[in-house]
């Protein structure tokens, strides 16, 4: 049965597509501003409400769109403006990611970090937690694994454990098997445990304003592209739901400054800045901010 859609143009949408009647609008063409160049359309899922990047590269190749030296979060790199800033920011939030699991669990003593890159959150919460990581990248895994962190290349070697709270901080977007991946999340979480996700949200002032600049679509190693009503309508068959919604600050500076440098801005600071504050201006009414972290709870 086709679910109500939030808007008529997305009830148009499903229902041309369901119907056979023509393949759906894309909503956005955007560019592989990292590595390669390339030309990706971002087309409206009609079920679920999130934007499909597409042509969606296979397996074996996704793994070339990260090679490039500039994709921070598979280096410790902290050379320039940008890196510079990633870097700073990123040791102010370990702080409150840590924080943020005491607040909404403050009984855990296990938690996965999916997505774990180089380790640096894992770093922050060891001496709290019994913690394991998965990250498939093995220029990332290597430096996480240097830092004395327990790190799996892919979930099949996690069997049967389970945890008390698996994070995903900017990596949902990425997995490539999105539904089966929420049903790993699912059957790996203790009874009364939390799923916290962190993602770029579409539906934001810096991502209207920069709309196929905007670098938080990052195509295609962003394969999915949320929003809050899509993150509910993903988990609303599990036995995971959403019990808070939190905002992410910062994301908006860090994600304008990118944004304004595809632009072929070559003094971004200011306008990405400018552009940041009214995001979260914006956002403080409508509850769009450039970046969201969902706390999910799963029933006992």
């Amino acid at each position: 049965m086709l679910k109500r859609c939030s808007t008529w143009n997305t009830f148009f949408i499903s229902f041309t597509y369901i119907c056979g009647m023509s393949k759906p609008l894309a909503k956005y063409t955007c560019e592989d501003h990292l590595v390669t160049g390339e030309k990706f359309q971002l087309i409206p899922n009609p079920e679920f409400g999130y934007l499909e990047t597409l042509p969606r590269p296979s397996t074996d190749q996704l793994g070339r769109y990260y090679q490039s030296d500039e994709y921070i979060s598979h280096t410790d790199n902290n050379e320039g403006l940008i890196n510079i800033i990633y870097q700073q920011v990123k040791k102010y939030m370990l702080g409150r990611k840590r924080n943020l699991i005491k607040k909404v669990h403050p009984s855990a003593s296990t938690v996965l970090d999916y997505g774990t890159g180089t380790g640096d959150f894992l770093k922050a919460i060891q001496t709290h937690y019994e913690t394991v990581g998965i990250e498939p990248n093995d220029k990332a895994r290597h430096i996480a694994k240097t830092k004395g962190l327990h790190i799996h290349e892919d979930r099949t070697t996690l069997h049967d454990s389970k945890f008390d709270v698996i994070t995903m901080w900017h990596v949902l977007e990425h997995i490539p098997d999105l539904h089966d991946t929420i049903s790993f999340l699912e059957n790996h979480i203790n009874p009364g445990g939390n799923l916290i996700l962190a993602l770029p949200n579409y539906k934001s002032y810096d991502a209207q304003k920069y709309q196929d600049l905007w670098a938080g679509f990052d195509v295609p190693r962003h394969l999915w592209h949320f929003d809050k009503s899509s993150i509910t309508n993903l988990f609303e068959s599990t036995s995971l739901s959403v019990v808070q919604i939190l905002p992410m600050i910062f994301d908006a500076f860090y994600v304008s400054l990118l944004s304004e440098k595809y632009k072929g801005n070559k003094n971004p600071l200011f306008d990405a800045i400018r552009t940041g504050i009214r995001s979260n201006m914006s956002a403080m009414q409508t509850g769009e901010y450039s970046s969201l972290i969902y706390i999910l709870k799963k029933g006992k």
